[in-house]
């Protein structure tokens, strides 16, 4: 039989837009696990780590050097436990991973679970499973991120600017619909039209953008990363809101939800799925139909604060080090210990499977009478209904997704 607890061997990618070498977090912590052949390249960028069963990256038992999806497969009932079983089967049904952003991901949405379903049957290899994907990120630092619409009437507003009236909907009053129409707009646009009015923008005082100078301090960031004529510099900094989040503030994108993360360290947590439409911030080639983009999409404004997801204390922590980010949705919560020097915490235990983190401090996890290592970049497997016990040394997060 499995042990219920088991530390993991996992992996990075290398997307272009994660940070290079010993800058990128991602790395820093996945290079923490001993035993393990990876290494960083200070040439190369490392993007994303990713924690659990997902075929494409999987993470395997440091121990034994099992994939961790067949130790699940042949416990299923210790380590995954009857209540997940019957929702979501033997398959984790959540997808935690670092990133580590150096410049703005593709912007993108994840298709729901109805198109998800019939783009995997059209082409399976390009969208490989037929589940939604909706996902949190927590920050770990300064975090920056464009997502959602702004309100139709600051669209509207900045739609007055000169460069911006040919993109303008015909509707009187900007609503879901005439948005739709003005994406479908930006995005089709040529280059030298797009061309054109990023310089528009750019010859514009700050003072002009009226509730959102920084416009003018975004755009030559996003015309460094990606030139003067991407289609999703014009959709990102004229349609969408944009934040900046501080270490554990966290933000709830749901599926079909238009997003785009800029800059920083998070702690990303998704339902089991790999599925994205991209439209902008990335070569023309890597580009979606923007037909079936603006098709998949929500074209509903959303306030900054509704996208937040605030934290809340945990019923399963017994000394009040333990917080829980909630979503709306049923595939996971995620739980976060927080300890100093010389703190401790007791945990109760999940009724699901879980995978967590540290991502910082050092200290000792206790289950029952064994102790395992605690220590910045360890990640483990923990199993349905264990009891979890927490010292720090010289501090002590951690990061830990759940279902049950």
């Amino acid at each position: 039989m499995a042990s219920p607890v088991m530390q993991l061997k996992c992996d990075c990618n290398n997307y272009p837009w994660g940070k290079k070498g010993s800058e990128s977090m991602a790395a820093r912590l996945c290079a923490q696990t001993p035993g393990t052949d990876f290494k960083i390249d200070p040439s190369k960028e490392y993007a994303e780590m990713w924690m659990g069963t997902y075929p494409t990256t999987p993470s395997y038992v440091l121990k034994t050097g099992d994939l961790l999806q067949d130790v699940l497969n042949a416990n299923k009932g210790a380590l995954i436990g009857p209540k997940v079983l019957e929702k979501f089967g033997a398959d984790l049904p959540f997808l935690p991973k670092i990133l580590s952003i150096a410049k703005a991901l593709p912007l993108q949405i994840h298709p729901n679970k109805s198109l998800s379903a019939q783009l995997h049957k059209k082409d399976p290899e390009k969208f490989s499973d037929s589940n939604h994907k909706p996902e949190i990120a927590v920050a770990l630092g300064p975090f920056e991120v464009f997502a959602g619409f702004k309100s139709y009437s600051d669209i509207e507003s900045l739609l007055n600017l000169e460069p911006l009236p040919r993109f303008a909907s015909s509707s009187r009053k900007l609503n879901a619909e005439g948005l739709r129409s003005v994406c479908r707009k930006m995005l089709e646009a040529d280059e030298s039209t797009v061309r054109m009015a990023i310089d528009g923008l750019g010859s514009l005082g700050k003072d002009s953008f009226g509730d959102h100078p920084e416009i003018a301090e975004l755009l030559p960031r996003l015309k460094e990363q990606y030139g003067d004529a991407d289609n999703g510099t014009l959709v990102a900094l004229v349609c969408m809101n944009f934040l900046k989040l501080d270490a554990g503030d966290a933000i709830y994108v749901p599926a079909d939800g238009i997003h785009a993360y800029l800059s920083g360290d998070i702690v990303e947590c998704m339902a089991r799925s790999d599925n994205v439409l991209n439209t902008g911030f990335c070569p023309p080639g890597d580009r979606d139909n923007i037909e079936l983009f603006s098709e998949a999409l929500t074209f509903k404004s959303v306030a900054k604060d509704e996208m937040l997801l605030p934290s809340e204390p945990s019923e399963k922590s017994m000394k009040g080090k333990t917080r829980v980010y909630r979503p709306a949705l049923s595939e996971f919560d995620m739980l976060v210990t927080t300890l100093g020097k010389g703190e401790s915490e007791e945990v109760k235990a999940v009724e699901g499977p879980s995978v967590m983190i540290f991502t910082s401090g050092q200290g000792t996890m206790k289950v029952g009478s064994e102790k395992y290592e605690a220590k910045e970049g360890y990640i483990f497997f923990i199993g349905q209904g264990v009891d979890l016990a927490f010292e720090s040394e010289e501090g002590l997060v951690a990061y830990r997704a759940f279902a049950e």
